[in-house]
Parts: structure tokens; C-alpha cells; sequence
């Protein structure tokens, strides 16, 4: 045996990752692998509050008739890792729980080897997991794969030793809007023109926000007079908005591009900024879940001939 051992001659930092990496992905309980995944785990014995959780969640079914899945499955000392009181929460905010529920599933069956061959992988959540290999043992994020490979009849299971938090949500168009402070004015009229649900819920969309202080450069009046005409206020706040999620890179590569109104607007680079019409960006790829925001520092007005105004200068 020592002279076969000597004839490979591993490096021994590379032997020693080989047999953590073996011992990472042997599966435990291979009996049973008719079971579903939900008969598993409940075999298992480690997993009552993951149990618990999915059946909150509307989620039980899944796991026993549903897949096949990859189920990154945090042990009951996992969960016991959480703050105080954060499982209780959990399972009266379906909504919360259900989203993290769903960062631990995988809308395909994939082995260790896969995972980490892959890096990273999407969860149905939406939000990626990064898989890595660190000292012979695999991690999804930070937590640490116990058992790998556990097969079940629709799908296989990692065990894991942490409860994986999927990185927090986006707010949208609107909220994005309210948190950032510059835009009070362009709130209240899309408020009044009734379409901040529509920015709030709709999308995805490109917004070129006109910030107080440009609602503040147009003559006296204007806004008052706007508000008073709620279908040129549309006409005027449609006219800032085009559909489709574009960053300020890509409104430049198009250079034209038509808004909600029906006009469109020209998009240029001037002197190291970027320009819509004769409004410069003063702040580009504002990023929302359903969208993303340039500040600008002048209200849009299209013509009243249907054709977007555009500013004089070429691009340089």
C-alpha cells in the first residue's frame, strides 16, 4: 500500500482536500431514497422547524409532490443560530419566511461537484447563492455543507449549519424616490396625475427625475398651472419615463429613445456628462426593483408637435 501511495505521490495539501471534499459530499442516510423530500427530513430527525416553517409557508406540498428540487436544508441548531424571537417572527410574516425559505431551493437537482463547478446558482427566490469549495468543505454563502448528495425521490439535499439570508430587496421606483430626498415635487405630482402607484408597482422603467431644484427653475406658475390640468401634468410626467429597465450607458449606445408620452428624447455625452435634451444627469443608475432612476437638473417639456426637444449641441 505505502508503495502505491508513494507512486501518486499527492501533494499533501492536495490529498488533504481531496478526503475533506470526500467526506464533505458523503451523503448521510442513503437508505430510503424513495422517500420524497419532506419524508427525508422528517426521517432524518434534524429538520422539525425547517418542517414547521414550510408548512407556514404554503410550502409543504412542494417538498412532498413538487421538484425535482435542490434543497439547501438548514439542521434545528441552525435555526437556533438566529436572534431571539427571529423564527417566532417568521412564521406570523408568511411573506418574509416564504422568501427565505425560497433562497434555500433550487429549481434543479445539482450534486456537490455541480455546485461547485457552477460557483454560483439562482434560487427561486431570485437571488443568487455562491457555492465554494474553502479547506476540503464545501459552503453555500457562509454556511457550511454538513451532508451533501442526500438523495430523495424528487430531488437531493445538502445539509447545511447556517440559515441562509437572502441580501435585502430593492425598494421600488417610488420608495427609492421618497428615501432619497431631492424629489418631493415630482412626488406630489405624480401623486396628484395618479400615477405613483403605477411607479411604485409597474415597470420595469427608466425614470429621468427632475429634482426640486429644477421643478424650482420653471417659471412662476408652472406647477400650479400643471396641477390644475392634470392631462398636460400626465402629458409632462410621461414624457420623463421610458419603458424598460436602462442604465445611462445604454441610453447613450440608443441616443434616442421614445418616452410614454409618444415623443422621444435624445440622450448625449457633452463634456464628460450625460445629457437628456438640455437636462444634465446629476446622478445616473439610481437602481429600484423595478427600474432605475436618473436625477436631472431640468424639467422635460415635449413639443406641442409630437416631436421630443433636443438640444442644439452636437455630441462631442
Amino acid at each position: 500500500m505505502k508503495s502505491i501511495w508513494k507512486k501518486i505521490r499527492l501533494p499533501r495539501a492536495l490529498a488533504s482536500l481531496a478526503i475533506g471534499l470526500l467526506v464533505a459530499v458523503a451523503p448521510a442516510n442513503a437508505t430510503h431514497r424513495s422517500d420524497n423530500l419532506a419524508e427525508r427530513l422528517e426521517r432524518d430527525g434534524r429538520f422539525t422547524t425547517l418542517l414547521a416553517a414550510a408548512g407556514a409557508a404554503g410550502l409543504g406540498e412542494a417538498l412532498t409532490a413538487g421538484g425535482p428540487f435542490t434543497l439547501f436544508a438548514p439542521t434545528d441548531e441552525a435555526f437556533a443560530k438566529l436572534p431571539p424571537g427571529t423564527v417566532e417572527s417568521l412564521l406570523v410574516n408568511t411573506n418574509a419566511l416564504r422568501d427565505i425559505l425560497l433562497y434555500h431551493v433550487l429549481g434543479e437537482p445539482k450534486r456537490a461537484a455541480e455546485l461547485i463547478y457552477k460557483r454560483s446558482v439562482e434560487t427561486l427566490q431570485g437571488s443568487e447563492v455562491t457555492v465554494s469549495l474553502r479547506h476540503g468543505q464545501v459552503f453555500v454563502n457562509d454556511s457550511r455543507v454538513i451532508n451533501a448528495n442526500v438523495r430523495a425521490a424528487n430531488g437531493v439535499i445538502h445539509v447545511i449549519d447556517a440559515v441562509l439570508l437572502p441580501p435585502p430587496s430593492k425598494p421600488n421606483l417610488l420608495a427609492t424616490l421618497e428615501a432619497d430626498g431631492r424629489f418631493t415635487t415630482l412626488i406630489a405630482t405624480l401623486t396628484a396625475a395618479g400615477l405613483d402607484s403605477v411607479v411604485a408597482t409597474g415597470g420595469p422603467f427608466t425614470i429621468f427625475a427632475p429634482t426640486d431644484e429644477a421643478f424650482a427653475r420653471l417659471p412662476e406658475g408652472t406647477v400650479e398651472a400643471l396641477l390644475g390640468d392634470i392631462d398636460a401634468l400626465k402629458a409632462v410626467l410621461l414624457y420623463h419615463v421610458v419603458s424598460g429597465d436602462k442604465s445611462a450607458r445604454e441610453l447613450l449606445r440608443e441616443r434616442s429613445v421614445d418616452t410614454l408620452q409618444g415623443s422621444d428624447v435624445r440622450v448625449y455625452w457633452k463634456r464628460g456628462r450625460v445629457f437628456v435634451n438640455r437636462s444634465q444627469v446629476v446622478t445616473a443608475n439610481i437602481e429600484a426593483v423595478n427600474g432605475t432612476i436618473h436625477a436631472i437638473n431640468q424639467v422635460l417639456l415635449p413639443r406641442e408637435n409630437g416631436k421630443g426637444s433636443s438640444a442644439d449641441e452636437d455630441d462631442d
